[in-house]
């Protein structure tokens, strides 16, 4: 159990970072609705009055990435210069290029593949990077996610939809881990709102105090005795990139678990899924949430690695942090005798060739249920690969 106050924090769709990624899988989905077999790697830069997309490529899709580019910073909440980008008048500019010929030639055609060891189809898509990646599940919340971080994304919301609020916000929630106690107490929240300038100050705070009251109740946390903090730094009018320049990647720990599970450091937004620094974690979160619910552990972080043009992964390894009820090793081999981690098994599982991913870029990538990661875990089949200790 983690020991003392820990607290995750979440950002609204209209945080600049946030909208940043919301266009990168804006642009994916739209060469994905296309050409289901697009392979995209877009970056996203924003400022006060620009947009900057670039990246590299692969498909037969032909997108107009600009309208893509206004639709998505419309969703995301902006309407005109006054809420910190204007969609019909910003500055869009794109350099998309060609994807490199060496990274689609691994992962057309894997090691495994042109070695001749390939056994079926799956195995001749190679792995579309290296790197290591992490999933995680614990029971405090029945999103199997940290309560901290389930609280700050429930904030961050709703915020933008209070009255005189803008679309730019964030929530950090401190909760106390106390020895004896299954769900941790929530001690201090934190929100950042951005508002309109002739809002009324002291009726706004009691608004974002009353709805933070509101979602404590929600989650069978008592308001009273906890400090809540709104807008510590005074007003906050000029909100989204005409505030502060956003760069897609930059949330990776609001996107995951909060700080509660470490993160091997790929992002996700505007990558499609043969880029595992995504897929793989997505399966290594249905790894995790599949142990919990099988009832082996109360919290477990799984790792996987994988090799750039490499099918099976390098490495696989996990930690109960003394919650398990079979050993760690054990989990180990069930897993592997479970769960196929190989990126086109990864792929045709979830469905992750469909334009699902602009949906992602806010609110957290796990814990929400209409993500396909999310559901149907192989409960049965784990514990009857642990036999007798199931």
């Amino acid at each position: 159990m983690i020991a003392g106050l820990f607290s995750s924090e979440s950002v609204s769709a209209g945080h600049p970072d946030k909208l940043c990624d919301r266009i990168s899988d804006a642009v994916l989905d739209a060469h994905l609705a296309l050409d289901p077999e697009s392979r995209v790697a877009c970056e996203t830069a924003a400022g006060p009055g620009w947009v900057r997309v670039f990246g590299e490529v692969r498909s037969t899709a032909v997108v107009n990435v600009d309208a893509v580019v206004r639709g998505a910073i419309l969703r995301a909440g902006f309407i005109s210069e006054a809420d910190g980008l204007d969609p019909s008048s910003c500055d869009v500019q794109v350099a998309l290029v060609q994807q490199s010929p060496e990274i689609a030639a691994g992962v057309d055609l894997s090691l495994e593949a042109r070695s001749g060891g390939a056994v079926d189809a799956v195995d001749v898509l190679g792995a579309g990077d290296q790197g290591l990646m992490f999933g995680y599940a614990c029971s405090e919340t029945a999103e199997l996610m940290p309560l901290s971080l389930v609280l700050s994304h429930r904030l961050t919301g709703l915020l933008p939809v209070l009255s005189g609020a803008g679309p730019d916000a964030k929530a950090q929630v401190t909760v106390e881990y106390s020895p004896g106690f299954d769900v941790p107490t929530v001690r201090s929240v934190l929100c950042s709102v951005q508002h309109a300038a002739d809002v009324d100050r002291v009726l706004f705070q009691d608004n974002v105090e009353r709805l933070v009251a509101s979602v404590l109740r929600d989650f069978d946390q008592s308001p009273v005795g906890v400090r809540v903090l709104v807008n510590p730094s005074g007003s906050f009018v000029l909100g989204g990139p005409a505030a502060d320049a956003g760069l897609t990647g930059r949330k990776i720990i609001v996107d995951t678990y909060g700080g509660a599970a470490r993160h091997g450091g790929g992002a996700f937004s505007g990558k499609d899924s043969t880029k595992v620094d995504r897929s793989a974690a997505y399966a290594l979160r249905h790894v995790a949430s599949t142990i919990v619910l099988a009832g082996l552990a109360e919290r477990v972080e799984v790792q996987a690695s994988y090799a750039i043009g490499v099918v099976e992964p390098v490495g696989i390894a996990l930690d109960t942090f003394g919650t398990g009820r079979v050993s760690n090793e054990a989990l180990v081999r069930a897993v592997r005798a479970v769960f196929d981690l190989r990126p086109g098994a990864i792929i045709e599982r979830f469905g992750l060739r469909r334009p699902i991913f602009e949906a992602t870029a806010s609110g957290g990538h796990f814990g929400r249920s209409e993500f396909p990661w999310e559901r149907d875990h192989p409960v049965d089949a784990l514990r009857a690969a642990l036999g007798p200790l199931g």
